[in-house]
């Protein structure tokens, strides 16, 4: 005969488990993986969103932009490329970088 401590236990693990597990697929869905769309594909979310949180592998993701409107004031465009199910470099669009000062030379 089981302890009555023990079940409770045992469900209140199942259920961390059920969560943990449901949390991982939703944050999995949030960033689409490059790798399992066409080069079109990838480029039409970005420009169909203006910006876009993509991973390019199973640990690797950045924002991509379309236009200088998607960066913040002190940033510019920086050209990127993904890799693609159909090609290895996609020209994506852009990701933000903060401007370097001029040079005082």
């Amino acid at each position: 005969m089981l302890s009555g401590s023990f079940l409770p236990r045992r469900i209140g693990v199942a259920a961390i488990l059920v969560i943990a597990s449901t949390s991982a697929d939703a944050w999995a869905q949030s960033r689409p993986l490059t790798t399992r769309m066409s080069c079109a594909q990838a480029k039409g979310l970005v420009a169909s969103q203006r910006s876009a949180v993509l991973s390019t592998g199973p640990f690797t993701y950045d924002r991509y932009v379309g236009s200088y409107g998607s960066c913040a004031s002190g940033e510019t465009l920086d050209p990127a490329w993904v890799p693609t199910a159909d090609t290895p470099h996609c020209p994506i669009g852009y990701r933000c970088i903060t401007r370097s000062p001029p040079s005082r030379n």
